[in-house]
């Protein structure tokens, strides 16, 4: 297991501990505050895992420079008769990215079933996060919200996994079950 994977599952881990903490908060504060903290630890691990996946697959032979700027978040441009992957950040949709991947490099070359109950999750997740980290007005987030996030970053992972690798996503067994006890 390489560092970048087991860093995406303790964040993880971290998360689903901060999502038990807020359940258990007695107070408010404590409560928003664990939430939040839960929420973007979830969706940090979310991107993390995205990445893992996406720098094994860049190691493939026979990429296409698209292909390869879409997985490392490269920018590419056209050079002396050639496109070439420049050092430059160039950041794409965060789900574009996950049915990218699952499309072209899926094991029967099927996409992720986007009308799964864990696809509408993942899509409210993401837009709950962005509220959190671009606000543009006060976002209040409940337990059942981040708990559902949670739901759609296990489900699309295990889609991905399923589709990649032929197995399950290796933590969809213990659920939300954190194995922390901070």
């Amino acid at each position: 297991m390489k560092d970048i994977d087991i860093y995406a599952a303790e964040l993880f881990e971290e998360a689903k501990r901060f999502l038990e903490k807020a359940k258990d908060a007695e107070n408010e504060d404590g409560k928003k505050a664990f939430l939040h903290a839960a929420l973007l630890l979830g969706m940090s691990s979310l991107e993390a895992h995205l990445n893992a996946i996406s720098d094994e697959m860049a190691e493939r032979p026979n990429l296409e420079v698209l292909d390869r700027s879409i997985l490392l978040e490269k920018e590419y441009r056209f050079e002396k008769g050639k496109f070439k992957l420049t050092k430059n950040l160039k950041m794409y949709n965060l789900l574009d990215r996950l049915t990218f991947i699952a499309s072209r490099f899926a094991l029967p070359r099927k996409g992720l079933d986007t009308s799964a109950d864990w696809w509408s999750k993942i899509n409210q997740g993401i837009c709950i996060r962005n509220s959190l980290v671009h606000p543009k007005e006060k976002h209040i987030i409940n337990y059942q919200q981040v708990a559902d996030a949670f739901e759609g970053i296990l489900g699309v992972l295990d889609a991905i996994y399923l589709a990649i690798y032929g197995q399950h996503f290796p933590a969809l067994g213990r659920h939300l079950d954190s194995k922390m006890g901070f």
